[in-house]
């Protein structure tokens, strides 16, 4: 390990009886699901990074162009501040941030958090490479772990950012106990950025979904091949297909994955077995589209003041900063 980066795992390489009633329950529930933290295997991680490189994915190249306008103006209001990201995947994002705090001359503590181990350290040490004066202290965990299991903070404040949409991935009460998770792990004084995706036409947000390369439909089967390794199951990934549609009641993508023959499925952890009908579908994933006033507002009965909140020309997506009361 070099000297400047060091590495914390809370997330066990086997289950836990909590993960396995959990999935038990996801799937043999009516319609049958499956908790989206199983796509961020080390490959679901890698083919995540590919989605955001399709020219139908609107999501990453807005979002940048935002943060690119937004970046400078964050030192200025945190001033000294460890960075803290959720899903830090290839820290792409980090590098615009860690540029308008490194103009300022201001220390660089980096604090990166994700489910996949291997590319938290290869970011990571990519990262180091870059800036000569940053120090990472990377968490393999999830949400819940790590920010239950937040180390000291080496510098006066915290500024801890949920990037990209993956906000909308939590159902109501979903999103409602992670904001409360959120200030629990945070002190006063600490700021929390956040990205939204916004409501717009569903037919930019279906393609954005359905990508022409397929890339999006690998990753929704790969969680299939997660679920066989790390709970012994048996699917078998090419009799489902991959189908992505937006529910306009709801405001949000809805992912499935649609058994396309009569079949059973045992999976050996869990024992249990499933029964899946031809055209039967397990949702895999939601993506709920927002406005920044409803976030605002929630995150203000949790105990944060808002300081700024922007949005790209278009209306597409958005970030809003809060602080920690």
């Amino acid at each position: 390990m070099i000297p400047r980066l060091t590495l914390q795992k809370l997330v066990s390489p086997s289950f836990s009886l909590s993960e396995a009633e959990q999935l038990r329950q996801a799937l043999t529930q009516t319609p049958k699901t499956i908790p989206p933290q199983y796509f961020y295997d080390d490959r679901g991680s890698q083919l995540f990074e590919q989605i955001c490189l399709q020219p139908e994915y609107y999501l990453t190249n807005t979002e940048m162009q935002l943060l690119e306008t937004v970046a400078p103006l964050l030192p200025q209001q945190t001033r000294a501040c460890e960075l803290v990201e959720l899903g830090s995947g290839s820290s792409r994002k980090t590098n615009i941030i860690l540029d308008a705090y490194q103009r300022e001359g201001l220390p660089l503590r980096y604090t990166p958090i994700d489910i996949s181990s291997s590319i938290l350290e290869l970011s990571a040490k990519h990262l180091l490479q870059n800036y000569p004066n940053l120090e990472v202290h990377g968490i393999v965990a999830t949400y819940e772990q790590a920010l239950a299991h937040l180390p000291p903070a080496t510098l006066p404040c915290r500024l801890l950012y949920f990037l990209g949409s993956s906000l909308g991935n939590f159902n109501r009460h979903q999103c409602d106990v992670f904001f409360t998770q959120v200030a629990d792990g945070l002190q006063g004084g600490d700021y929390f950025l956040l990205g939204i995706d916004l409501h717009k036409d569903p037919r930019i947000l279906e393609a954005a979904y359905n990508d022409a390369q397929g890339v999006t439909a690998q990753f929704n089967l790969n969680i299939l091949t997660h679920l066989n390794r790390r709970f012994g199951a048996n699917f078998v990934p090419d009799r489902f297909r991959h189908v992505a549609l937006y529910n306009q009641i709801e405001w949000q993508i809805e992912m499935y994955l649609e058994s396309t023959i009569p079949q059973d499925v045992y999976i050996q952890g869990l024992d249990l077995r499933l029964h899946l009908e031809a055209g039967e579908r397990i949702l895999s994933e939601i993506s709920r589209k927002f406005n920044l006033d409803q976030i605002s507002q929630e995150l203000t009965t949790k105990g944060f003041k808002p300081i700024a909140t922007w949005q790209d020309q278009r209306g597409w997506f958005g970030l809003t900063l809060v602080q920690k009361c």
